[in-house]
C-alpha cells in the first residue's frame, strides 16, 4: 500500500466517493496535491486515509468549514498510519446519523399513533425536533423505541424536560473529563515520545475496546449510584 499509486477514478472508487467529491476536497485544499506523471495525477495511501478522515469528521456532525480548520492542523506529510490513528481516536461512540421522517412513518416505527401531545413529550426526551412541513428530525433513532416507552409514562411534561436536561448536562460535562484523561495520560505522551511506530496500533486498539468498557462501567456505576442515593434519602427520613 505505501508505494501505491492511485489515479482519481481509483481513489474515488476506494474511498467509496465519486470523483467529483473528490475533485471537489481537492479543490478545497482538503487534500494534498498529487504526484504528477506527465498530466496525470497520481494519488497515495495518505490521500485514501484522510478521505476516510473526512467520512469519520462528516459522521460526528461536522460542517464543512470546521472539517477544514481540523484538517489544516495536520501536516501534509502525515502518513497513512497517523492518520488512521487519528481516526481512531476521533471515530463516533454512537455511529448513527438523524433521520427526518414523516408523522406516519413514526408512528410505524414507535408501535403506536402519537398524537401532538406525544410528539411534545418526545421533543422534551430530546428525541425528535420538528423539521417543518409535517415531518420530524429523530435525533437518535436507536432511541426511539425507548424514548416512544418514556413519553408514555403518565408522569408531567416537566419531570420529562428536567430529566432530559439533568442527563445531557452530566453526560456531557463526563464525557469531556474523561475525553481529556486520555488525552492527558495516553495521547499526549505518546505524542511527546516521538509518535514510536509500535505503539500507534496498540493505540489504534485500545481506542476500540476501551468505548464499549467504558459504556458497560458507566450503565453499572449509574445503577449504583441511584441504589445509593435511594439509600440516602430512606435513610434520611428516619
Amino acid at each position: 500500500m505505501h508505494d501505491e499509486e492511485l489515479t482519481v477514478d481509483e481513489l474515488a472508487a476506494r474511498a467509496g466517493l465519486t470523483v467529483r467529491t473528490v475533485r471537489f476536497y481537492a479543490g478545497r485544499g482538503m487534500l494534498p496535491p498529487p504526484r504528477l506523471r506527465g498530466r496525470t495525477g497520481l494519488y497515495g495511501p495518505d490521500h485514501l486515509a484522510r478521505l476516510e478522515l473526512i467520512r469519520e469528521l462528516q459522521s460526528l456532525g461536522l460542517t464543512l468549514a470546521a472539517i477544514e480548520r481540523h484538517l489544516a492542523r495536520l501536516p501534509d506529510n502525515a502518513s497513512p498510519e497517523d492518520l488512521a490513528l487519528h481516526r481512531a481516536l476521533l471515530s463516533p461512540w454512537a455511529p448513527e446519523a438523524p433521520e427526518e421522517i414523516d408523522r406516519h412513518e413514526l408512528d410505524r416505527r414507535t408501535g403506536q399513533r402519537l398524537d401532538d401531545a406525544a410528539l411534545e413529550r418526545l421533543q422534551a426526551l430530546g428525541i425528535v425536533e420538528p423539521s417543518g412541513d409535517g415531518r420530524v428530525r429523530v435525533v437518535s433513532p436507536a432511541l426511539l423505541g425507548v424514548g416512544a416507552e418514556l413519553a408514555g409514562l403518565s408522569m408531567p411534561l416537566e419531570t420529562l424536560r428536567a430529566t432530559h436536561e439533568a442527563v445531557e448536562r452530566h453526560t456531557r460535562a463526563l464525557a469531556a473529563e474523561l475525553q481529556q484523561v486520555f488525552q492527558d495520560t495516553v495521547v499526549r505522551p505518546y505524542r511527546e515520545r516521538g509518535r514510536p511506530p509500535e505503539e500507534r496500533r496498540r493505540l489504534i486498539e485500545l481506542s476500540g475496546r476501551l468505548k464499549p468498557l467504558v459504556i458497560q462501567s458507566l450503565v453499572t456505576a449509574f445503577r449504583r449510584a441511584v441504589d445509593d442515593a435511594i439509600r440516602g434519602q430512606v435513610t434520611a427520613a428516619e
